[in-house]
C-alpha cells in the first residue's frame, strides 16, 4: 500500500491532544480512515502525551465522590446512566488511540490498524450516546464524571502486555458482563432507542475485546509465556479493584476469552 506523507503517529497524537469532544471524535475517525486508505506512513516522530486533551466539562471527580446513579429507570436515572456511559466511551477513544500510538512502533501495522478501528468505533459510540442524552434534555458535560478512568492507561504505559491485559481483557471485558443488565433496565423503562444503542455497543465491544486478546496471545507466543498465567500476573500487578458476578460467558467466549481469564470474585 502506498502511504502518504503524513505519519500515523502525528495523526494519533493530534487526536489525543484535542480537547473539544466532537473535534476529538472527528480527529479519531479521520486518523482511522486515513490509515485505512493508505494516506499515513508508519512512523511515530513524537512520543504520545502523558495526559490526553479534555473538554472543560464534565467536572471530573474521584470515584468516591461520584453521586449514586440509581437503577436508570426514571428520567433522572437514565440521564445519569447515559451520561456515565458517554464518558466511558469518550475516555475509550483516548485509550484506543494511546494503545495504537504508544505501542504501534513495537507491535506493527496490523496492531495500529486494529486499535485505530477501535478508536473510531468508540468515537461513534460517544456520538450516539450524546445524541441520545440530548433527547433526554441533557448533553455530555451536564453532570460530573469519573476522573479515574485514564489511570489504567497511565499505570500500564511501559508495557504493552500489561496494557492489553488490563484495558481490553479486564476493563472492557467487564463491560461485556454488565451490559446485558443495563440493557434490560433501559428496556424496562421503555427506552427502545436507548436499548438499540446499547445493543450496538455490546456487539462492537466483543470485537474490541477480541482484538486485545488476539494481540495478547501473539505476545505470549513470542515471549514463550502461558497466556492465562501472564494475564493473572499482570492483572494482580496493575488492577486493585474488586469484581462481582454476573459474568457474560457467551460474550467472553465470542471475544476469545475462556474462563481462565475470568477474574476471581472477591
Amino acid at each position: 500500500m502506498n502511504r502518504g506523507h503524513g505519519t500515523v503517529g502525528a495523526a494519533i497524537r493530534a487526536a489525543l491532544e484535542t480537547r473539544d469532544a466532537y473535534a476529538k471524535v472527528r480527529a479519531a475517525r479521520a486518523a482511522a480512515r486515513d490509515w485505512r486508505l493508505g494516506r499515513l506512513s508508519f512512523a511515530f516522530p513524537e512520543a504520545m502525551p502523558e495526559q490526553p486533551g479534555r473538554p472543560e466539562r464534565p467536572e471530573l471527580l474521584a470515584p468516591r465522590h461520584m453521586p449514586r446513579r440509581g437503577r436508570g429507570q426514571s428520567l433522572k436515572g437514565r440521564t445519569a446512566l447515559f451520561h456515565a456511559l458517554a464518558h466511558i466511551e469518550f475516555v475509550a477513544i483516548d485509550l484506543a488511540l494511546d494503545m495504537a500510538g504508544r505501542f504501534g512502533a513495537e507491535m506493527g501495522e496490523e496492531f495500529v490498524g486494529d486499535f485505530l478501528s477501535v478508536a473510531a468505533d468508540e468515537a461513534m459510540h460517544f456520538a450516539l450516546l450524546d445524541r441520545h442524552l440530548r433527547t433526554l434534555g441533557s448533553h455530555y458535560g451536564d453532570l460530573p464524571a469519573h476522573g479515574g478512568l485514564w489511570s489504567a492507561a497511565h499505570d500500564t504505559r511501559q508495557d504493552v502486555a500489561a496494557r492489553l491485559a488490563v484495558v481490553p481483557m479486564l476493563l472492557e471485558a467487564r463491560g461485556l458482563d454488565v451490559m446485558p443488565g443495563t440493557i434490560e433496565r433501559v428496556r424496562q423503562a421503555g427506552d427502545e432507542r436507548g436499548v438499540r444503542i446499547l445493543e450496538r455497543i455490546l456487539d462492537d465491544e466483543i470485537r474490541h475485546v477480541a482484538a486485545g486478546a488476539k494481540h495478547f496471545f501473539n505476545l505470549c507466543k513470542a515471549r514463550d509465556a502461558s497466556p492465562p498465567q501472564l494475564w493473572k500476573m499482570l492483572r494482580n500487578a496493575h488492577f486493585a479493584g474488586s469484581v462481582h458476578p454476573p459474568f457474560n460467558d457467551s460474550a467472553r467466549r465470542a471475544a476469545g476469552l475462556s474462563r481462565e481469564f475470568q477474574p476471581e470474585v472477591e
